[in-house]
């Protein structure tokens, strides 16, 4: 028996319309008259257009919340069947790809009828944002829309999305759990003298047995007495005794991600790598009695570094942050970092992830997801070790 909770895919259309009417709100206050989308996560978001079609670069895809009523989808004929699937029912499509016109018309002239010849438009534009169409197209859509203004609604959008719903945490959660079954699986499914690219398969393995429904992203290394990169594929360097080995994964189930990771010793653990191993789970420790509702992203910050580096002058690595927002990507704003003033709200989805130097170049990445309540926070991955296993 699967021992990873069952979740119902995709979502009630009341959670559709609460979503849109939440932002739609927020358009109004900010004097906006239509959002354009152009990017998969805020596509699925307002449509639950779910598809992995994201991943060819052919053609582009375009989604409008308009002041009042449903989102327009305006989108390539070889999607309206999917997008028929949905709570959307104004699907504009065109034959893509086009040789001349690749949907740029329909779109202006479905924006002027949404927000008029002089509307407001908001687009995602601040970091962590793509454009995702054809900056030829781009500029011949601002053309033909010349006389509407181009507005700045990362920060209106990205606010709303950081705040997940029951049922978006229920997803994340199952991720996690089939990770965590995984992960609890490798000194069973791994020897000393297998090459990092059979650990890879064989995790994966387990990640779907478990539930997953893929495993879209992962990553680690394994390095005598420590690892320096975290973000490779694997090689087919063969494992040895003395080997720190981190798997870092990214399992999804119904479109939602987890991320979080694990460190095995095989064979047996030099010293400074148990000590930088405590030392990192110590800063989740700190971190999971600090944080609730009100505390920000800086603060976080600042109270993992004050575990990782107490004297306030010991380097720190090169990653940038020390954790991130989660949910239908695999890193999602805010991010963990001295300068982001993000506050923490019951319902945000977020991981925990120090990293140390140690050694010479090497580094300890600790990773835990967690979803913020009222009362602090809850782990949604199983709590590691406090000490690093041994395989």
């Amino acid at each position: 028996m699967n021992p990873v909770p069952s979740v119902t895919r995709g979502f009630d259309i009341a959670e559709f319309e609460q979503r849109t009417a939440v932002v739609q709100k927020c358009m109004q206050a900010e004097n906006l008259d239509v959002l354009l989308f152009t990017t998969e996560p805020e596509v699925r978001y307002y449509s639950g257009f779910h598809t992995q079609f994201w991943q060819s670069p052919t053609r582009p895809w375009f989604l409008l919340v308009p002041l009042a009523g449903k989102p327009v989808a305006v989108i390539p004929g070889i999607g309206e069947a999917c997008m028929r699937r949905t709570w959307v029912d104004d699907i504009r499509c065109w034959s893509s790809p086009h040789p001349d016109d690749d949907g740029v018309q329909l779109l202006v002239s479905t924006v002027i009828e949404l927000a008029g010849k002089s509307g407001r438009i908001g687009m995602m534009k601040g970091r962590e944002s793509s454009l995702r169409m054809p900056l030829n197209d781009y500029d011949e859509m601002c053309s033909g829309l010349r006389h509407c203004e181009f507005v700045d609604a990362t920060r209106l959008v990205q606010s709303k999305r950081q705040i997940k719903s029951a049922a978006e945490i229920a997803k994340i959660a199952a991720a996690c759990a089939a990770s965590g079954f995984a992960f609890d699986d490798v000194p069973a499914i791994i020897s000393v003298g297998d090459t990092e690219r059979q650990i890879f398969q064989q995790f994966k393995h387990q990640c779907l047995k478990y539930g997953a429904d893929d495993v879209s992203y992962l990553v680690g290394a394994a390095g005598h007495e420590g690892y320096d990169d975290i973000i490779s594929p694997p090689s087919d360097r063969q494992t040895a005794s003395g080997d720190i080995l981190i798997l870092d994964t990214g399992c999804v189930v119904d479109g939602y991600f987890c991320d979080y990771d694990r460190n095995y010793a095989l064979g047996h653990v030099d010293a400074a790598t148990a000590e930088a191993y405590r030392v990192t789970h110590a800063a989740i420790d700190a971190a999971l009695e600090f944080i609730r509702p009100g505390v920000t992203c800086a603060d976080i910050y600042g109270c993992m570094q004050s575990v990782l580096c107490p004297s306030g002058d010991g380097a720190m690595n090169n990653v940038g942050r020390l954790g991130h927002g989660l949910g239908m990507q695999l890193t999602e704003s805010p991010s963990i970092t001295a300068f982001d003033q993000t506050k923490m709200i019951s319902g945000m989805v977020m991981t925990l992830e120090p990293g140390l130097p140690y050694g010479d170049g090497k580094i300890m990445v600790h990773e835990e997801n967690i979803v913020i309540q009222e009362d602090g926070a809850k782990l949604l991955s199983k709590r590691a070790s406090s000490e690093i296993l041994i395989v």
